[in-house]
């Protein structure tokens, strides 16, 4: 059986914690900051569960499942 690859990009955009969730970074924070509230801006910067309908597939693109 070959081995399964890993999806880079994926691997970029999240991360799985030791109990198999998965979390990630929401989208906004790369320009157009000054057009943005502060509070937005500090909400953004916290990583973020992903749905169970979501993280399975996600999961596949790890290599996790």
């Amino acid at each position: 059986m070959p081995k399964v690859k890993t999806r880079k990009s994926a691997a970029k955009r999240f991360r799985v914690t030791p109990t198999g969730k998965v979390l990630f970074l929401p989208a906004g924070l790369r320009h157009n900051l000054e057009n943005m509230r502060g509070a937005q801006r500090r909400q953004k910067r916290a990583t973020r569960n992903m749905a169970e309908e979501h993280a399975a597939t996600v999961l596949r693109l790890l290599g996790k499942r």
